[in-house]
């Protein structure tokens, strides 16, 4: 489902160039679940960018279902990045001013589907149909997080990134968040790729990935820790 070859990505700080992916080979299969881990720096917000289509490398490739996604233009690759990928971010990024409904409907209006009938759906699949008509201000931290699940999966996407998706919540909240994402991948056989700093949160994947030095590792799954 995903593929790198050979992954290049750095900064420029002044006249210093730091290279945070230092040439990334990786292969991720259809439905498989990979938590990446490491020390914060690393590079593993970049690199999950850089899979979903959000950041650009200097050098290599990132292939998702056999679609060279950097070699598209920018309106195709917002139309791919529509129509097969979902991204859950650790802030949420909910439109304060639009209620849940319409924070999910977002993705779903710009591909031209019937938005409310989606959006409603991805809401009852996270448990929220019954709070589509809140503010963002007026939902608690675990829940504007499934609402950005919802709105992530809304188009019903083939790979769905989520960058630290319980960061900025407690215990109870985090597992309830990482079950959800879990179970929405196995029930859809969606390829989910995590970002966390929680390595106990990881070992409910299939495998988990090291980022050091710019370069990655695979761990296999510890036991299977209870949610």
């Amino acid at each position: 489902m995903i593929e790198t070859n050979d992954l290049h990505r750095s900064y420029r700080i002044g006249r210093k160039s730091i290279e945070v992916l230092h040439g990334i080979n990786l292969q991720i299969r259809r439905g498989e679940k990979i938590f990446l881990c490491g020390p914060s720096g690393a590079g593993k917000t970049t690199l999950l960018y850089t899979l979903a289509g959000l950041e650009t490398p200097e050098k290599g490739r990132v292939l998702i279902a056999g679609t060279d996604i950097y070699t598209l233009d920018r309106r195709e690759q917002a139309r791919f990045r529509n129509k097969s990928i979902g991204y859950v971010f650790q802030n949420y990024h909910l439109l304060p001013e639009l209620t849940a409904l319409e924070n999910v409907a977002v993705p779903g209006a710009i591909s031209g589907k019937d938005s409310t009938a989606l959006a409603l759906k991805a809401l009852e699949r996270v448990g929220l149909r019954d709070r589509s008509d809140h503010l963002p201000a007026e939902l608690s931290g675990g829940e504007q997080q499934r609402v950005a699940i919802a709105r992530a999966i809304v188009n019903e996407p083939m790979v769905l990134f989520a960058d630290e998706p319980t960061g900025n919540l407690d215990s109870s909240n985090s597992a309830e968040i990482m079950k959800i994402l879990l179970d929405l991948a196995t029930e859809h056989a969606v390829t989910l790729v995590v970002v966390t700093h929680d390595q106990s949160l990881a070992r409910v994947g299939d495998r988990t990935l090291i980022i050091k030095d710019g370069s990655i590792t695979t761990h296999p799954p510890e036991p299977e820790a209870a949610l």
